[in-house]
């Protein structure tokens, strides 16, 4: 469902191009001139939102749609002979989405580095052989990418190139695993800047549905980087809960009845030093994941190291008390599978020394300190102290419990 939800925005993007594309073609003489800056406009604000937040991926895709749009701007208003149009318009549909796709399943390596050096290049150079194929003469390369491979004749049924049709195809399940992957919102960004690319060589032949759709495929990548900025800011990217910032937030926006829980990994340092770190990460997820889940309406946040927050809005501490505990319950009882320490480097991944499995179960526990609003106690911030304060208690009648 996460991974659904990174998807609506595009969707709602690319729906906006859709009905935005007839409008834009009946705007009155007086307003002509947005025809044709709109685009610019928008691409020229996506490049500076990439810029600002050091997205190299985004930026390099929002140069791709820009070339895109230039070249086959140029070809159509030159009134050059066909082969021109045809090799520029076919060179969209198949390098213009396989670009975007590769650039959702690279890793993000911003704008300064030999990376995004070798990811430029490799985008100029393509422009540039698509420039002499299109300005030199006729060659069989156009008629090959007008051709539908052996075996796949259905592909010439769509307007668009057949290997356009295969390579928008392909790009897109490409983009929508590299979401999957890293549940970012950049990626969603580019799988829809894809089918942006698919409708806008769909209806190129409709006035100015192109620059539209590529305008708003450059918008969805500008909107993809805010988002995942917005992500950053305000979600743990270890954990994946809202982070202190989000807290912070919630606890201003908090009416007079609630309760707040504090939640703390018992004896975590003792636990980091014996199985590594990377073990400890994966006991803070494990507990996130719990907290995520708990009832009565309550909201994990990652407070701060080891420690997290729960917030139940319009409970009380008397309502909360029976969850925070099957929480704690649940947490106690999880095993956790790891790798022993004295695992063999080599031989069979799933076998230890002498026959025995190299793995073996973890546990951890958490205390927990509960609060609500009363006489000594009306700000959510000293009721998050006075939870604070319970959750000592908790530690120092042995841990493992919760105390109010």
């Amino acid at each position: 469902m996460k991974v659904a939800w990174l998807f609506v925005t595009p969707a709602l993007v690319v729906l906006a191009a859709y009905l935005a594309a007839p409008w834009v073609a009946d705007l009155p003489p007086e307003l002509a001139g947005l025809q044709k800056l709109g685009p610019v406009a928008v691409l020229a604000f996506a490049a500076a939102i990439a810029i600002a937040f050091n997205r190299g991926r985004v930026l390099l895709g929002v140069l791709a749609l820009s070339i895109a749009y230039t070249g086959l701007h140029l070809a159509w208003n030159e009134g050059i002979d066909d082969h021109a149009p045809l090799t520029v318009y076919a060179a969209i549909a198949i390098l213009l989405p396989l670009n975007l796709s590769v650039l959702a399943l690279l890793k993000e390596r911003g704008l300064s580095s030999r990376w995004g050096a070798r990811r430029l290049g490799a985008i100029v150079l393509q422009a540039a052989a698509v420039l002499a194929l299109a300005t030199g003469r006729p060659t069989a390369v156009t008629q090959a990418a007008w051709a539908a491979p052996a075996g796949l004749a259905w592909l010439g049924a769509s307007p668009i190139p057949p290997l356009g049709v295969l390579a928008l195809s392909l790009s897109f399940i490409g983009a929508v695993v590299a979401t999957w992957l890293r549940r970012s919102a950049i990626e969603a960004g580019l799988a829809g800047a894809i089918v942006a690319v698919a409708l806008a060589v769909h209806e190129v032949t409709v006035p100015l549905a192109f620059e539209v759709f590529i305008a708003f495929g450059g918008m969805m990548l500008a909107v993809g980087v805010l988002q995942d900025a917005y992500r950053l800011a305000f979600r743990d990217e270890l954990t994946g809960l809202p982070s202190r910032r989000a807290l912070n937030e919630r606890l201003a926006a908090l009416g007079d009845r609630y309760a707040i829980a504090m939640v703390d990994v018992d004896h975590f340092k003792q636990f980091n030093d014996r199985w590594g770190h990377d073990v400890g990460d994966q006991v803070l997820k494990m507990v996130a994941a719990h907290l995520e889940h708990v009832s009565a309406g309550g909201r994990g946040y990652r407070y701060g190291g080891e420690e997290f927050t729960l917030v139940f809005s319009g409970r009380s501490v008397r309502d909360v008390l029976p969850h925070v505990e099957a929480v704690r319950d649940a947490i106690e009882r999880y095993a956790m599978a790891i790798r022993a320490p004295d695992r063999p480097k080599k031989g069979d991944a799933r076998r230890g020394r002498g026959g025995r499995s190299d793995r073996q179960t973890v546990s951890v526990t958490v205390s927990i300190g509960v609060a609500e609003p009363d006489g000594r106690n009306a700000s959510p911030e000293s009721v998050v102290r006075a939870a604070d304060a319970a959750l000592y208690r908790a530690k120092e009648k042995g841990r493992n419990q919760v105390s109010r």
